[in-house]
């Protein structure tokens, strides 16, 4: 990575004094097929020609390319030599004129990255599939550019491509005397650029609406994936997902999508969930679901595709002046999302899903030491990849909820769409969406946003309840706290709900005020004179971002009660508020596995049931004390398999069951039980074994050495797809063996050879929570290899290698202090490889806490 990164003053001074008129791309993508061979990578030919203003002639600027080579460049007619203009990343400007014209022969490479014009050989068929992916900055891996995203510009695209592919950018395309050229993009930044090329398997559709003025909207919609996946490509689902969209935000937004077509691309070996290229929608391909999975999979993707929807009006119409205010785009389009799932489509109970996991992912980061205001100071390009997190969006996201219930779905609305109007095709900073929204609420933005998006860190909201003589309720107040590290006190809005134990056995509420916390004590005056709550929900309906907490009466109500909670979203909100307990070593580990052993049984929502798998896994692996994790795992085992028989045979309380039963599989007995599943020697009535399911069976029984690799390379051959390719490497390094170790440690770690994909899967399968002695050994090795790999690799591999080899499983205080020793001999490495570091420091130091907290508990 080193000399490819861009400061925020660097851009600042590059936007002062260049304007883009336009770009013409030529790529030659036919050299994407055939053989290759020597050292080099392979290449390809970009050509790009960009028409720029300069504010000041005579002045110096430069062009942003990452390329093994510059065959020609030119300034205004004047040839320049690359050997002396072109560093590897830069391409030097000198000597202005008020209007340029900058032309750039190039060969770009092709990536095994994710990141740039990623080239994908299938296996199953050896067909090539090729994507670019770009954000934050890696369009200038493909073409030489401004890449920054405050240079908006149009682009017309032209691409050769081996005969009989498909070709398909930001705009519609035509294919004549073997170029397939594009129209004209509108203003947009380079980021958002894209080209989908290869034999994909492409499904068409079309969208319509006639406004009340009586024009009519016609939107040609598309969907494609590699033609291997086409068999299980669902795409009828897609577009109805799609067209609900459409219809959703121009009922709200009053501004008709403006880029034309709607296609959509499920590609392989996806570093992201998705990307909003407008009119070129990139997802990853796991989003086709080769086997059975639940609701939760299907309102999932839904989401998805909503939230990059979304974007097409907050993001690519109007976008971020830099990537201080990406929360701009990210923030509005993960609330959108959620929004408008459950305004439009099937999934009513999207706001569920939102409470119990997309706020969890808030809550961790907003909580690590690397947390920092929604609106975040980012000084450069390693910066922004970093900020792509949990509180960019989750927490974003929560705030905007919270914003609707301070000012009103109505004013909030009708700030949206003034500030599309007002800033359509430009960009935009915090200070233009306060303005807008100011105008249609009445309210002091200023006042809000310094509370909610110029600080960091969440609030803790507990009851506290004071009873008269009669036993109602003489005074509820609602308490006030942050954390030392950030002590904000926030304005909140919150609903605060009563509720009681019916005759019927079931929790319900009888009693909610509507209130807004203000400081360290609220007293919510409405609620004096109630009966008094068995159970006192502090952010009932879930309207803003807290950690809430409970008075002891509270939970030992929940501990008798909740699963006879009748209102799932409170439910829900419940078990969140548990898990965050357990994580801040508040509530013992061996407590939340406890209630989820009596509980998860009758959780009706899936989604709400596969993150209580996945909370409680985590709390024997991570937060039980040594000496009874086994017995926890254990424990877990055991509900599940007796939950495998689940009433609903053939249902996804089931499915969610079994994979939850393969996850802790730890004894002889539940390894032959899969194994027997495996070759149909035992059945389950309902439960259909098909390959997804076979691969995460086959799983547990390579960490325990009961599939060897002569039996995962028989499951290979019986599915020798990309997919099946990835669960293979997975579980080849999942191997309990000292030199499968050193050889997957070496493949990620001394080797770059392996695609992003392949990387991820050695990693997952490296690291395995059974296996803490044999990965001991690697503790070292970490701390001594992670700054090389940070300045050699790109900075995706890069953070896949930080984050997923950082030695978790060896928790002592032995490893915080190898991680301290490191941090502090190392003050002066790269701010973001530092930030990854210290962020797996927190977890660590947070698991051992949790530890300790447990340990109590069992000599209590």
């Amino acid at each position: 990575m080193p000399g490819e990164n861009l400061t925020r003053d660097e851009a600042r001074e590059r936007a002062a004094l260049l304007s883009v008129d336009g770009y013409e791309v030529s790529l030659d993508l036919r050299s994407a097929i055939g053989e290759h061979t020597g050292g080099e990578p392979r290449t390809f030919r970009s050509v790009t020609t960009v028409r720029f203003r300069c504010a000041e002639p005579g002045a110096s600027s430069f062009a942003d390319l990452i390329a093994p080579e510059v065959t020609a460049l030119s300034l205004n007619g004047r040839d320049l030599d690359p050997g002396q203009v072109f560093d590897g990343s830069r391409i030097l400007l000198e000597d202005l004129a008020a209007d340029n014209e900058l032309v750039v022969d190039a060969r770009c490479a092709y990536s095994r990255t994710g990141e740039g014009m990623h080239r994908f050989v299938d296996p199953e068929d050896g067909e090539v599939y090729l994507y670019t992916q770009y954000e934050p900055a890696d369009s200038r891996r493909v073409f030489a550019n401004f890449e920054q995203p405050d240079l908006k510009a149009p682009y017309r695209f032209e691409v050769r491509a081996p005969e009989g592919w498909t070709v398909w950018s930001n705009g519609a395309g035509e294919l004549a005397d073997g170029v397939w050229r594009f129209a004209e993009t509108k203003p947009i930044p380079t980021y958002i650029t894209c080209v989908v090329a290869g034999p994909y398997h492409y499904v068409t559709d079309s969208y319509e609406r006639t406004f009340e003025d009586g024009t009519r909207l016609e939107i040609p919609l598309g969907a494609m994936c590699r033609r291997g996946l086409a068999p299980h490509f669902d795409a009828d689902d897609v577009f109805l997902v799609t067209k609900q969209g459409l219809d959703f935000f121009h009922d709200h937004f009053d501004y008709p999508y403006p880029f034309g077509k709607y296609d959509q691309a499920f590609v392989p070996e996806y570093n992201l969930g998705a990307m909003e290229n407008p009119g070129m929608v990139t997802f990853r391909e796991e989003f086709i679901f080769r086997g059975k999975v639940t609701r939760a999979s299907y309102e999932g993707r839904a989401n998805v595709v909503l939230h990059e929807m979304a974007h097409m009006w907050f993001g690519d119409l109007v976008t971020m002046e830099w990537w201080d205010d990406l929360w701009l785009k990210e923030s509005f389009a993960d609330f959108m999302g959620a929004f408008s799932l459950v305004g439009a489509t099937r999934f009513t109970d999207g706001w569920i899903t939102f409470a119990n996991r997309r706020k969890a992912w808030a809550y961790r980061a907003d909580q690590l030491p690397s947390t920092h205001p929604i609106t975040a100071d980012i000084r450069d390009l390693q910066d922004a990849k970093l900020n792509f997190d949990g509180i960019t969006y989750a927490k974003g996201a929560s705030v905007l909820k919270q914003l609707v219930a301070y000012v009103g779905q109505d004013a909030f609305l009708e700030g949206a769409r003034r500030y599309f109007k007002r800033h359509a095709y430009g960009n935009t900073r915090l200070g233009d969406l306060l303005s807008v929204l100011e105008e249609t609420s009445g309210r002091d933005m200023a006042a809000w946003s310094r509370a909610w998006l110029q600080t960091a860190g969440v609030n803790s909201l507990t009851p506290q309840v004071l009873l008269r003589e009669d036993g109602r309720i003489d005074e509820l107040a609602v308490l006030q706290e942050a954390p030392e590290s950030h002590p904000e006190l926030r304005p909140h809005r919150v609903a605060v709900g009563l509720y009681r134990r019916t005759d019927a056995g079931t929790l319900e509420r009888y009693a909610q005020a509507g209130t807004d916390v203000e400081g360290a004590r609220t007293v919510v005056a409405e609620l004096a004179g109630a009966e008094a709550p068995d159970l006192v929900l502090v952010n009932d309906d879930d309207l803003t971002y807290c950690k809430t907490r409970f008075d002891e009466t509270s939970l030992a109500a929940l501990r008798r009660d909740l699963g006879h909670m009748t209102d799932p979203l409170a439910r829900a909100l419940c078990w969140s508020a548990l898990w965050n307990m357990t994580r801040d070593a508040l509530l013992p580990a061996r407590e939340f596995i406890g209630l989820v052993v009596k509980f998860a049984g009758q959780e009706t929502d899936i989604g709400v049931l596969q993150m209580l798998h996945a909370w409680a896994e985590s709390a024997a692996v991570h937060y039980t004390a040594a000496e009874r994790r086994t017995e926890a795992v254990r424990e877990l085992c055991r509900i599940a398999s007796v939950r495998m028989y689940h009433p609903d045979a053939g249902g996804e309380h089931q499915l969610a069951w079994a994979r939850f039963f393969a996850h802790m599989a730890d004894v002889p007995a539940d390894f032959e039980l899969l194994a027997s599943l495996l070759d149909g020697t035992v059945t389950l009535p309902g439960l259909e074994v098909d390959q997804e399911l076979r691969w995460a069976f086959l799983e547990p029984l390579a960490a325990h050495g009961v599939a060897d690799e002569k039996r995962l390379d028989e499951e290979l051959a019986r599915d020798d797809t990309a997919s099946g390719k990835r669960h293979h490497v997975h579980c080849l390094a999942a191997r309990p063996s000292a030199a499968v170790k050193a050889r997957c440690w070496a493949q990620v770690v001394e080797s770059d050879a392996l695609s992003n994909a392949l990387v991820e899967a050695t990693i997952s399968g490296f690291a395995q929570a059974s296996q803490r002695e044999l990965l001991a050994p690697y503790t070292e090795r970490y701390f001594a290899a992670i700054e090389r790999v940070w300045t050699e690799r790109s900075i995706q591999i890069g953070m896949d290698v930080v984050r997923g080899l950082f030695p978790s499983f060896q928790d002592s205080q032995a490893t915080l202090d190898a991680t301290d020793a490191w941090l502090t001999s190392h003050e002066d490495a790269a701010p973001a490889l530092r930030r990854l570091v210290l962020e797996s420091r927190d977890d660590l130091a947070r698991a051992l806490r949790g530890q300790a907290c447990d340990a109590a508990a069992t000599e209590g």
